[in-house]
């Protein structure tokens, strides 16, 4: 009888051990996994605000010796090298930047007074050496270039002041159009179904959206065969876009909004196998002639479709019932516009102000107007 009991005597203890083993293992790499995750958010939130992850330290460094040297100026020169009341903060981005440059049909005599008056930024009737470079510096820069411009539309943040190719803009409070940041760390984590109902619960009320959109729309408008010259939007991404406590659009990277001509000056000379070859940022598709394998100029898509796409399940949801059929009915009519169609320009005029009107008779005697 002992000895029939003597084998369970002997393994029961070791198994309980193991049990427990297992799960205080378990409990320890949940810990440690926790523990990891914190300690990446925090440092993610810390280094992300630190100015030297763009070297803005060493760009303040460069700009004011230059400064202080008399090599440049500009209206922001003093509030960030003598007084101390400007200061570089969050880091848009570390991409280098392109030459830009004006359409064709651009109305030079305007743009050249716009600029003569940037350019003398201590308002003394001339233009220094030191500010002529700097304002030459700032026109290289595709978002520079836009703000001019547009200084005079309410979705285009206004310029307050410039020192070398370093210029300051308005404040835009809230970004992105819409959806949360989160850290890359925790995005990786999250599925993409997932990830877009989040960005659609972080959204303003619908009529306030409605402002927003038509924000959206006015700005395709605008650059669309525009005083300046056409412009093709390379970037139609939430990310791209912000809007402030009046829920007025605003543009918050405009690195690829383009001069159309200046686009395709240059895509035609890339060499290409397939369409994807003929790509600029996120939205600009022409495609290849296999024949010569260089791209073609003209775009696949004009601006108002991306933008349509980029607006429809934010606009679509909450909608009310008595206009959200005809609203999803111009928007897909809006998304299926091509680029290249004989009378592409008249759809494109006819659709924009389809969408305007259905969307400004709606909120038109709300408070959100």
């Amino acid at each position: 009888m002992a000895r029939g009991l003597f084998p369970w005597g002997v393994f029961r203890k070791p198994l309980y051990i193991q049990a427990r083993f297992s799960y205080l293992h378990m409990k320890y790499l949940f810990f440690s996994w926790l523990a990891v995750l914190v300690g990446s958010w925090i440092v993610y939130v810390e280094y992300s605000s630190y100015t030297e992850l763009c070297r803005g330290h060493d760009c303040k460094i460069s700009i004011c010796d230059k400064y202080r040297k008399g090599v440049i100026d500009g209206s922001a020169c003093s509030s960030l090298c003598e007084k101390d009341t400007l200061y570089l903060g969050k880091c848009f981005t570390a991409k280098a930047n392109s030459q830009a440059k004006v359409g064709d049909q651009a109305n030079l005599a305007n743009l050249a007074t716009q600029v003569l008056s940037i350019a003398d930024a201590n308002k003394d009737g001339h233009i220094s050496l030191p500010e002529a470079r700097s304002t030459w510096a700032l026109l290289q820069l595709n978002e520079f270039l836009l703000a001019l411009v547009l200084q005079d539309r309410e979705h285009t943040p206004k310029l307050l002041g410039f020192c070398g190719d370093l210029y300051v803009m308005e404040k835009v409070p809230h970004s992105p159009l819409f959806g949360i940041s989160l850290p890359w760390i925790i995005e990786v984590w999250i599925p993409t179904g997932l990830r877009r109902r989040m960005d659609q619960l972080f959204t303003p009320s619908w009529p306030h959206k409605a402002k927003i959109s038509i924000g959206l729309l006015e700005l395709v408008e605008d650059v669309f065969h525009g005083t300046f010259g056409s412009f093709l939007m390379c970037d139609v991404r939430a990310t791209s876009f912000g809007y402030n406590d009046r829920h007025d659009l605003k543009v918050m990277d405009a690195q690829y909004i383009v001069p159309e001509a200046i686009f395709q000056e240059d895509i035609r000379q890339q060499r290409c196998d397939v369409d994807e070859d003929c790509l600029y940022g996120a939205d600009c598709l022409t495609s290849c002639d296999l024949t010569k394998h260089r791209c073609t100029p003209e775009v696949t898509r004009p601006n108002l479709a991306k933008a349509c796409e980029a607006l429809k399940d934010y606009i679509l949801r909450g909608a009310p019932s008595d206009v959200r059929e005809e609203l999803e009915k111009q928007l897909y009519a809006c998304i299926a516009l091509k680029g290249s169609t004989e009378h592409m320009e008249i759809e494109h005029s006819l659709i924009l102000n389809n969408l305007k009107t259905l969307l400004w008779k709606k909120i038109s005697h709300t408070k959100d107007s």
